[in-house]
């Protein structure tokens, strides 16, 4: 095997993954390429396609630890294209930044991945241990083809993870300072309170389901569900859509419909907050109807080899102390903390993702890499 790939390696390879318009949850052939520059590291690749979503899993060696770089190469939708100052797809360098959709979220990870496992592997052709990728396209969508399936699938044949690093962009102000060991859970509802419709000048004839829902919302919003832990913010309680209503200005409406969800720690359960909703809400005595959504369990990992590896190998390179931390919305780490124990995100800074312009910081390209190959040269050397 040939020496280590040179720095800007990386860079080549994560504009290359830029360029494909891989909005979810289409994979725009990104993939394809990775899943070929993994084959020529000796890892066998398996395309696991589910429904309109592309998966892919990769695996080197059959020994333990089991070694997991996990990540997506589905991004969200431009926004008006007017409003950037480059052809979104189109990767282009501007004073130090490499401007494009998916340069933090998450593609640059992506490249430095790869680009870290072909420097380990120059090294160390034959590692303590294995090495795997898992990559999906429906990260950013619903999330219900994805990593999930695939995890299902190595569960059933009995193909068990030791350590996974996820390529979130989990960084805030610098390449390094934060890691994510873990994510809060969430649990939706959508709730219908009923009343009875009429004209707004004859209200002994009719029941405002807002006036009736307005103290039970006040009240949800008010309840301290738990106070967190050292790892974990307190679970927060927040309504996102009410709606109510015909339109017309002399009508008391017949129901209110709100949305609401639960961001979680580990210190509530979904049955403690499904039952202290609805206890507000028949104290209250509201007729009503609520429907539960439960899209992801918490998960933390806590101090141990992974974050002690991937601690130690971002203070070499960047010279900080990362925090640890669990803030932030769900990510597919959720379905892999359920099959492997030691689970952690790490990426670029986030500033931009999901917004116009989105960028990442040149240096940080190749830096990303050298801290993925210290994880390994930390696990598997």
């Amino acid at each position: 095997m040939n020496a280590p790939q040179p720095p800007e390696s990386t860079l080549l390879l994560a504009r290359a993954l830029m360029a494909r318009r891989s909005v979810t949850p289409e994979d725009g052939g990104c993939q394809g390429l990775l899943a070929e520059r993994l084959r020529a590291l000796g890892f066998s690749t398996e395309a696991l396609r589910s429904g309109n979503t592309d998966n892919l899993w990769a695996r080197r060696g059959i020994g333990r630890p089991l070694v997991c770089f996990a990540g997506h190469t589905d991004v969200v939708p431009t926004g008006p294209l007017d409003q950037w100052h480059s052809d979104p797809f189109v990767p282009e360098e501007r004073d130090g930044l490499l401007f494009g959709r998916g340069a933090a979220d998450m593609k640059s990870s992506l490249a430095a991945f790869v680009t870290a496992m072909e420097a380990f592997l120059a090294v160390h052709p034959e590692p303590r241990g294995s090495l795997a990728v898992l990559l999906t396209s429906d990260e950013e969508g619903p999330a219900t083809d994805g990593t999930v399936k695939v995890v299902e699938q190595l569960r059933a044949r009995g193909e068990a993870m030791d350590f996974c690093v996820v390529g979130e962009p989990t960084s805030v102000a610098a390449l390094g300072d934060t890691i994510k060991n873990g994510r809060r859970g969430s649990l939706s509802g959508a709730l219908t309170v009923r009343g009875v419709q009429g004209h707004i000048a004859y209200p002994n004839l009719a029941r405002n389901p807002i006036h009736g829902a307005l103290p039970a919302l006040a009240e949800l919003a008010a309840v301290t569900w738990d106070e967190g832990n050292e790892y974990f913010q307190p679970t927060s309680f927040q309504c996102s859509n009410i709606h109510a209503g015909t339109g017309a200005g002399n009508v008391i409406p017949g129901d209110l419909r709100v949305d609401f969800n639960f961001r979680f720690s580990p210190c509530s359960t979904v049955e403690s907050l499904k039952a202290g909703v609805h206890g507000i809400l028949d104290r209250h005595g509201l007729d009503y109807g609520l429907q539960w959504s439960l899209s992801g369990m918490p998960f933390l990992t806590p101090r141990g080899r992974l974050v002690a590896a991937l601690t130690d190998s971002i203070r070499a390179e960047t010279g900080l102390a990362p925090e640890l931390s669990t803030s932030g919305g769900t990510s597919d780490g959720r379905f892999i903390a359920t099959h492997c124990p030691e689970v952690v995100e790490f990426g670029p800074v986030n500033a931009s993702i999901h917004k116009l312009n989105e960028h990442i910081r040149v240096a940080d390209v190749a830096a990303l890499s050298r801290i993925y190959r210290g994880v390994l040269e930390r696990l598997l050397a």
